[in-house]
């Protein structure tokens, strides 16, 4: 008897010391296009959540989304989804999970989902429009008060697929992180009658309160090796740190 309490004691501090900072919900549903860089991105964020102590689950099933699986997480991130993936029952449970002080993560083409529900529109800030061929560019730094963004030089050489945005204001309460220089690279392109030819000023990284919620974007991402990039994993971590918690802004 005496033994088995022992066990008990020790199975019940396993498990104490075991539990981690938060929990996140890893979403990689496409129903467009598919990056080949989401099984980098879903092996790079098993392991930020062994280093960073924080609870993951991979999901694809969109029948995940309903109030009583997503009670369990503090924030959702959609890595490279695309297009139309959830319906107006899944819509409306992860609109609740937001309205209930929780947090979203978009990385890349997460501006390129949901283009028909103006509330995602609003929730990630700016949609996708159009990209040029994957090129190397200067990016500025805007503010470096928000988590991960300490480690930023003022300006930085990247490489990455550079995302131009459509023109709609769709969320007045961006908070710009980083900025790419137009006058870097060339944007100019164009499928079929769609054509780019740059934004001038060209926000790559934001976040903002949201509808009693927090959202973090960066629209970097696109390349596989970019998840090995010691730099872009502590952007991304940061983003999901503040999203999920609400902590590291300097006030």
């Amino acid at each position: 008897m005496k033994n088995l309490f022992i066990l008990f004691v020790l199975l019940f501090a396993m498990q104490t010391s075991a539990q981690n900072q938060f929990n996140v919900l890893l979403f990689t549903k496409t129903a467009g296009w598919h990056h080949k860089s989401i099984n980098e991105g879903v092996t790079a964020m098993r392991a930020m959540a062994e280093r960073h102590s924080f609870d993951m689950q991979w999901h694809e099933d969109a029948t995940r989304f309903n109030d009583d699986f997503l009670e369990q997480f503090d924030v959702i991130i959609f890595l490279n989804t695309t297009e139309d993936i959830l319906n107006e029952e899944q819509q409306a449970a992860f609109k609740r999970f937001i309205q209930s002080g929780k947090g979203f993560v978009g990385v890349h083409s997460a501006s390129d989902t949901e283009y028909d529900w103006p509330w995602y529109n609003q929730l990630v800030g700016k949609m996708f429009h159009i990209h040029p061929l994957e090129q190397s560019a200067m990016v500025d730094v805007v503010d470096t008060n928000f988590p991960g963004m300490e480690i930023f030089p003022k300006r930085f050489l990247w490489t990455d697929e550079w995302y131009e945005f459509l023109p709609e204001e769709y969320s007045k309460n961006l908070n710009i992180l980083l900025s790419v220089d137009e006058e870097s690279y060339d944007p100019e392109v164009q499928w079929g009658e769609k054509i780019g030819k740059g934004m001038g000023d060209h926000p790559i990284s934001w976040y903002q309160y949201f509808d009693n919620g927090r959202s973090f974007y960066t629209g970097l991402g696109h390349i596989a090796e970019i998840y090995k990039d010691p730099w872009f994993l502590h952007h991304l971590y940061g983003g999901i740190y503040w999203a999920a918690t609400g902590n590291g802004i300097k006030k």
